[in-house]
């Protein structure tokens, strides 16, 4: 019921070297033989095909046509009034700072501004979670990492599709309005938690993590080179050692269930993480298989698990 600037203009994956175009290549073929409409463009002739303003020296890419992205603060307004709408009550600038729990299973929340009951908590705290499921026993493996955003002026059409690279160390797209937005790659975030507890600000990125942002930006979409900067700042990321989130039930307290990690993928799998958290807080089984989102993948896992490329 709102316009959040989506656009399903595509995703491209772009391949810098050799090695990448490789990683591409096999990342294609593992996400097509699951179903994903994704394509190999196989050399810089086919990429420029699909983005003219490419750079010459990007050699291959992947190509998924329906991806797409939208305005995120947007898109979390509209969520937040059409929640309003079905009979939510959110409250803003009152800080959980405990789950409230006793004979093994959930009892509500405590805030800076009171109590509230509830037979069923969901913890959806991004880079807070884990603190607030470890008084519970209930260890997070998400550790804090940092990503550099910059926002340039309104320019001229450059890109339609969504851009990322084969090592995840730049992102980017062209705005509804003609802004070009990107990322560089996430970074071990040197704070603390309880930094931003304290009304500090250690969030905002340092030069070199932005100078990075910009560089590689500009290696593989050369208008940029001449653009103005709007805006920069700095975003963290809940990230567990796989890259993937976790989503589940947690077995050891009856009515706690935790959507977090999602390692900078949140807002594409927000929706669907919204429906199966619902079918989790009311115990019925959602339909899809949530054993590859629970934590127990990580206790298996004899060695550490690798982050994976997605389509």
């Amino acid at each position: 019921g709102a316009d959040v600037e989506y656009r399903q203009d595509g995703n491209l994956r772009l391949a810098r070297n050799p090695a990448e175009a490789a990683a591409i290549a096999a990342m294609v073929d593992g996400q097509r033989a699951r179903g994903l409409d994704l394509a190999y463009l196989p050399d810089t002739a086919a990429v420029r095909a699909v983005a003219p303003a490419i750079a010459e020296s990007v050699v291959a890419a992947s190509f998924c046509p329906t991806d797409g992205h939208a305005n995120p603060t947007a898109t979390v307004r509209a969520f937040a009034a059409a929640a309003e709408r079905h009979g939510a009550r959110i409250r803003t600038g009152a800080a959980v700072t405990a789950i409230a729990a006793g004979g093994g299973r959930v009892r509500g929340v405590r805030t800076e501004t009171g109590d509230i009951a509830a037979d069923a908590v969901l913890v959806a705290a991004g880079v807070w979670s884990g603190r607030l499921c470890a008084p519970l026993g209930v260890d997070l493996p998400i550790r804090v990492g940092q990503v550099a955003a910059v926002q340039t002026v309104p320019l001229p059409p450059l890109i339609r599709p969504v851009l990322g690279v084969a090592g995840a160390d730049f992102a980017g797209r062209q705005e509804v309005g003609g802004r070009f937005r990107l990322t560089g790659g996430g970074t071990p975030w040197p704070d603390d938690l309880d930094d931003l507890a304290a009304g500090n600000d250690p969030v905002q990125p340092p030069a070199r993590n932005v100078m990075t942002a910009l560089t590689r930006a500009i290696d593989v979409l050369p208008a940029l080179a001449g653009a103005r900067i709007a805006r920069v700042w700095g975003g963290l990321l809940d990230l567990t050692p796989d890259a993937l989130p976790i989503v589940e039930r947690v077995p050891e307290v009856v009515g706690l269930v935790v959507a977090a990690g999602f390692s900078g993928h949140g807002f594409c799998l927000g929706p669907v993480t919204g429906q199966i958290a619902r079918d989790l807080v009311h115990g019925r089984e959602p339909n899809l298989p949530l054993a590859p989102f629970r934590r127990d993948r990580f206790a298996a896992a004899a060695e550490p698990v690798a982050a994976t490329l997605h389509g």
